[in-house]
Parts: structure tokens; C-alpha cells; sequence
């Protein structure tokens, strides 16, 4: 069976950091591409970044290029994700999801296209 299970969130001022991660043991997670996404109240699930499953590959959406970090560990079967600089538009439930990558790595953004997803990390920004 697989299971995520996200950890890290927490409440911070605007300007601060948080490092999110989502163990997945019991895995093979060295063949799944992997995301975050993010949904506010009242909002639908959004894209925030995806890793390929060798982890040499990355993909971020415009809202959070250049102060958020996807990366992963296959021996510890972990993906994380370094929030730097964080805004109040940061809050809301944060998801881990898996894709099984066959070959080439392709840049999904697309919440249904995902077929396995951890039960969410609150993160709440504060102004």
C-alpha cells in the first residue's frame, strides 16, 4: 500500500522559512516523479513544484521560482521542499503526490493526473 505522510508545517511571519517533507516508506519511490501542491480555503488545488524521480530534473510554478527548493532523497525515500521568503499567498494545505515515471520525465501539473497523495501539511503565513 502506498502512503505519503507529509511533516514541517507550522505558522511563520512573512520573510521566514519552512522545510516541508513526505516520507513514503514501504515505497519504490525511486520510480515515481513526485509534487507539491498547495490549496487555500476556498481555492482549488494548485501546482507548486515537481521533481523527476532521479531527481535531476525540476519544474516550479512562476508564484514561487527562486524562493522555494524541491529535492528529494531516494535512500531515505523523502521528498522535501524549502520555503524561503514566505508570503501570506503561501498558506493554505500543503500535498505531496506521486506519478510513476516510465521514461522521460514530463512536466505535470495537473492534480488528477497523480495517483497517490499524502494527507496535507497545514502552513500558515502570517503578515
Amino acid at each position: 500500500q502506498v502512503q505519503l505522510v507529509e511533516s514541517g508545517g507550522g505558522l511563520v511571519q512573512a520573510g521566514g522559512s519552512l522545510r516541508l517533507s513526505c516520507a513514503a516508506p514501504g515505497f519504490t519511490f525511486s520510480v515515481y516523479a513526485m509534487a507539491w501542491f498547495r490549496q487555500a480555503p476556498g481555492k482549488e488545488r494548485e501546482f507548486v513544484a515537481s521533481i523527476s524521480a532521479s531527481g535531476s530534473f525540476t519544474d516550479y510554478a512562476d508564484s514561487v521560482k527562486g524562493r522555494f527548493t524541491i529535492s528529494r532523497d531516494n535512500a531515505k525515500k523523502t521528498l522535501y521542499l524549502q520555503m524561503d521568503s514566505l508570503k501570506p499567498d503561501d498558506t493554505g494545505v500543503h500535498f505531496c503526490a506521486a506519478i510513476r515515471q516510465y521514461s522521460t520525465y514530463r512536466r505535470v501539473r495537473q492534480p488528477d493526473q497523480y495517483g497517490y497523495w499524502g494527507q496535507g501539511t497545514q502552513v500558515t503565513v502570517s503578515s
